[in-house]
């Protein structure tokens, strides 16, 4: 599996997403993942799932070091007296010592960023996490963080796929070292409809959901969590791996709809607009 490494960070290319995902089924489907060779592992308390993640986390067999594990603070807790007790909360569910990578889940309208990474950064100095990063920020919030605070960013979690331009946040991104984590990387169902990811699928003997997540991983500084709750599934998302895309098929990726987000709660940033495409 491939390491994604800005600022010491090692974190697996190919993740296991688990929004949605609860109590048995939870715990058995990232049992089975890791059986399978997964090694990240993505959560947040907002999930209500680390209780069946740290159970699925301490009965693996596994060293913990082995594990990349990353979690999220909800927006609602980022005031510092409130996030240190949300992330030692975390820690209590996953049954884990540490986190290998603690993320503001959403950015609060109103929200006090400096003191909110300040606490971040001190729960890194006391080895609580090893690495702080973001999720659905911009790159106005970005460079706030990284160049107005001087906060060691070591990732941002956005939605990206093939049919959402994040070009801007990418540029950013590789410019100051930081990785960027995709999730629903497969588009929540739709990439079907695009008979031009169909005739790519059929050209390669692949499903549109590997050819879509194999475009992400071939990317510089870019992960994947995908959700896959099925063994089926997971081995499909871990075949697309060997997966080889040529420039034509790039190109053809490239020429389809950017503008498809398909997560925006009322809460969201004023989010980047796409990048202009070349003539």
């Amino acid at each position: 599996m491939e390491i994604i490494g800005p600022g010491g960070l090692s974190m697996p290319k190919l993740g296991f997403g688990t929004w949605q995902m609860s109590g048995r089924e939870c715990r058995h489907s990232v049992e089975q993942a890791l059986a399978l060779g997964y090694r990240h592992i993505d959560t947040a308390e907002m999930y209500g799932n680390e209780e069946a993640i740290g159970g699925a986390l301490s009965g693996c067999g596994l060293p913990r070091e082995e594990i990349f594990l990353a979690s999220k603070v909800w927006h609602d807790h980022l005031e510092p007296a409130v996030l240190r007790r949300s992330c030692h909360a975390s820690l209590r569910r996953l049954r884990t010592d540490y986190l290998d990578l603690y993320l503001i889940h959403w950015p609060a309208p109103g929200m006090n960023l400096r003191a909110a990474l300040e606490a971040m950064m001190r729960l890194k100095d006391e080895g609580k996490i090893r690495h702080l990063g973001v999720s659905n920020f911009t790159v106005a919030l970005m460079r706030e963080a990284v160049e107005g605070i001087g906060a060691a960013i070591a990732c941002n979690q956005v939605e990206y796929h093939v049919l959402l331009d994040q070009g801007a946040v990418l540029d950013f991104a590789r410019a100051h070292g930081i990785a960027v984590s995709a999730y629903r990387p497969l588009a929540e169902g739709r990439l079907g409809e695009f008979p031009e990811l169909v005739r790519i699928a059929a050209k390669h003997g692949a499903s549109v959901q590997q050819i879509a997540l194999k475009w992400l991983l071939d990317q510089e500084m870019v992960a994947a969590i995908p959700k896959a709750a099925h063994e089926a599934h997971q081995k499909a998302n871990l075949a697309a791996l060997s997966i080889t895309l040529d420039d034509e098929d790039r190109r053809v990726i490239a020429a389809l709809p950017k503008d498809q987000r398909l997560v925006d709660p009322s809460f969201s940033p004023s989010w980047d607009p796409p990048r202009a495409r070349a003539a």
